[in-house]
């Protein structure tokens, strides 16, 4: 998406604002939205890991709730499929299984590798690194020697991304059990690089937060909303974030203009093009509270675009199916969002595919 130019000679009776407008009507259209076949779990999964090896699209894991919603007394359960789509025409496969049945994790695809790093199952969060490829019509495990070293401490509903340099950044999310503490740590690492550790960066200037979302840029991240926890009452509360940073190693942590409205658990990392990072969805927090049940309205559907060189947030487009709790992979020229959940304790098995134009 190119820059907008100033041409001389050209609108000379109109004002930059209205050129302004007119550059935002032309180069901002929505994006194109495609269905793709459903995973085959019939109930669909939340925050499962995804990403792509060997040119084919890689769904694995999530959590649901097989039996009957949460508002019925239905029970969590995580698990380990693995799905393998190797063409967007083509038909879901299982292809394996995770070591461990897994959810809320960070997924990297990278040197045609699916890394899965840590995440959670029922007894709480790990710090377990794992990893596949999907090579001669086969599903690989990685070999403990081809993957990076363990997470530097157990988190769930982290953010993690690849910046253009290839350079792997986790932060946030959960350290223990049942969302009662949050983090604000950040970790680095080049995947496949003899040697590598995880170090750690500056902390985040801010609340320490669960279910930020990310997006990879040049030279680092932004890392945008999120929820704090904090203690009510006796019982530990969500307060959803509206507010952006932008970390890279020359200059260090920025702030951002804030959301509009804040996002916890959007399609994470976010798609982003040369000029801009583009945020789909998340839980706006104006329904929390509200308990789950069969009539909850779902979560926001407004597509957020903040424009990096002249850093301000837009809407520019509505999702067709709102998601919270899921990745967002790059795939076939544009981006994958597999499954998710549509309301509290409901996921979806649909897989939407979306193009930037």
């Amino acid at each position: 998406m190119p820059p907008f130019h100033r041409h001389p000679g050209r609108f000379p009776s109109l004002s930059w604002g209205v050129v302004a407008v007119l550059s935002t009507l032309t180069l901002w259209a929505e994006p194109l939205w495609k269905p793709l076949p459903p995973i085959p779990d019939p109930v669909g999964v939340a925050a499962p890991f995804a990403g792509v090896s060997g040119g084919a699209l890689i769904v694995a894991g999530g959590a649901n709730f097989p039996d009957r919603p949460p508002w019925q007394g239905g029970t969590k359960v995580w698990h380990d499929a693995v799905w393998v789509l190797d063409k967007p025409e083509g038909v879901w496969r299982r292809a394996g299984t995770l070591p461990a049945p897994r959810a809320y994790g960070i997924s990297i695809s990278v040197k045609d590798r699916v890394l899965c790093l840590g995440g959670s199952d029922a007894s709480g969060p790990t710090a377990e690194v794992g990893g596949f490829r999907w090579r001669r019509d086969r599903l690989e495990t990685l070999a403990p020697r081809d993957l990076p070293p363990q997470l530097p401490l157990p988190l769930a509903n982290a953010a993690g991304v690849l910046d253009d340099r290839g350079v792997a950044y986790v932060a946030c999310g959960s350290p223990e059990p049942g969302e009662r503490v949050a983090s604000g740590r950040v970790f680095t690492l080049t995947p496949g690089k003899r040697g590598a550790v995880w170090r750690e960066l500056p902390l985040l200037p801010a609340e320490p937060r669960i279910l930020p979302v990310i997006a990879g840029l040049a030279d680092g991240f932004c890392l945008v909303g999120g929820a704090a926890l904090e203690s009510r009452g006796g019982r530990t509360v969500r307060r959803y974030l509206r507010d952006a940073w932008r970390y890279s190693a020359a200059r260090g942590w920025e702030r951002l203009p804030d959301l509009p409205h804040p996002c916890v658990a959007g399609a994470s990392p976010a798609p982003v093009d040369r000029t801009a990072v583009y945020l789909l969805g998340g839980d706006d927090g104006s329904r929390a509270g509200r308990p789950a049940s069969a009539d909850h309205p779902g979560f926001s559907g407004d597509i957020l675009r903040l424009d990096l060189k002249h850093p301000s947030w837009t809407t520019v487009g509505t999702l067709p199916a709102p998601r919270v709790t899921l990745p967002c992979v790059a795939w076939r020229g544009g981006w994958v969002l597999p499954s998710g959940e549509v309301r509290p304790g409901v996921r979806s098995p649909e897989v939407w595919w979306m193009r930037l134009r």
